[in-house]
């Protein structure tokens, strides 16, 4: 008999389950695809921030969670023996023209008031990352040092190995046991939409590739919409599209090809570089854009955690701080926004 049950081997269920088994609970996790088998088991695996400024609580529980991340994925790697491929490499974004530089300024100063000491935003000369990024509009870009990347596959696949090595049990089915948390992506918000007569949320597709190519240690950049990952294996990653009308979910198609052709044209070392791997898939985006975390209304010893549409490496070590709180110890400090 386990103390909690996990429905979800995603980042959301597996961090809960992390976290939950250094509480001293016992835990068991289930999931009949297996792990990282949804939105989980991109490519990506950007760690940004949102802007330093219209501070609210969503971005102050975010700040939180990115800090967080500086100790628990390399304490992932030291008890699984694996690589998460966690890499805190600061982010680029190149500015377009006078008036994003002028915002991007006035953030300096916010910053050092809301990100205190932990984290900087600089705007820079982009001559300073030529080799890397093709040309900025107006010759500066933004760099922050609070942004990190994450291997989602081999994070996962640590994560769980972690949790296994702790005693935790992820199963692809077992009878549910104790407190029972259902993260369980898109198809889960689409089932508490359901079972609550009005929408909680929905699926929105995500398209991403991967190239062979060693870049080295530079930056992430987040230029036009796309994010351009180097990951530490001799990969970038790039992506990803918004699809919020998909007739299947894990096909590819010619959106991520014009990605594909646009991450050429951005940066010259992926010119000419190979193509591994196309990815396609579904984030769960709650109705609010927040996270939903909660009890589920109306079933007694069942809990939600799901929505981390787009931002879910980057929110689950708070997310899964908060509801270990709830579901082992009563206390509920669940921010008003994510509420069910």
């Amino acid at each position: 008999m386990a103390d909690v049950t996990i429905y979800g081997a995603g980042v959301i269920g597996l961090t809960l389950a992390w976290e939950c088994l250094k509480r001293g609970a016992t835990v068991q996790v289930i999931d009949p695809y297996g792990v990282a088998a949804g939105s989980s088991g991109g490519v990506v695996g950007a760690l940004a921030p949102h802007v330093p400024e219209n501070w609210n609580a969503k971005k102050a529980f975010q700040l939180d969670s990115l800090l967080m991340a500086r100790s628990l994925w390399p304490e992932i790697e030291e008890v699984s023996g694996l690589s998460t491929g966690y890499v805190r490499s600061g982010r680029v974004q190149p500015l377009a023209d006078a008036r994003a530089v002028e915002l991007a300024r006035g953030r300096e100063e916010s910053a050092k008031e809301l990100w205190a000491d932990h984290a900087e935003w600089h705007v820079q000369d982009a001559a300073r990352h030529h080799q890397w990024l093709n040309h900025s509009a107006t010759d500066l870009v933004v760099y922050d040092t609070l942004s990190a990347h994450i291997h989602p596959r081999r994070g996962l696949t640590a994560l769980a190995a972690a949790i296994r090595a702790r005693g935790g049990r992820i199963e692809p089915t077992a009878e549910p046991s104790g407190q029972v948390v259902h993260c369980t992506g898109w198809q889960g918000l689409l089932d508490l939409s359901a079972d609550m007569g009005r929408s909680v949320g929905t699926g929105v597709k995500g398209q991403a590739a991967l190239f062979q190519c060693d870049a080295g240690s530079v930056p992430q950049l987040f230029v036009d919409s796309l994010h351009i990952i180097p990951h530490n294996d001799g990969t970038v990653a790039i992506g990803s599209t918004t699809e919020r009308d998909f007739h299947s979910p894990t096909d590819t198609d010619a959106s991520l090809e014009a990605l594909i052709a646009k991450a050429r044209g951005l940066v010259p070392m992926l010119a000419g570089a190979d193509v591994v791997a196309r990815w396609a898939g579904v984030r769960p985006r709650a109705k609010s854009r927040a996270p939903v975390m909660g009890h589920w209304p109306g079933k007694g010893g069942h809990f939600v955690s799901n929505g981390g549409f787009k931002i879910g490496f980057g929110m689950a070590p708070k997310m899964a701080q908060v509801m270990a709180d709830l579901v082992l110890e009563g206390q509920d400090v669940i921010p008003d926004d994510f509420r069910l």
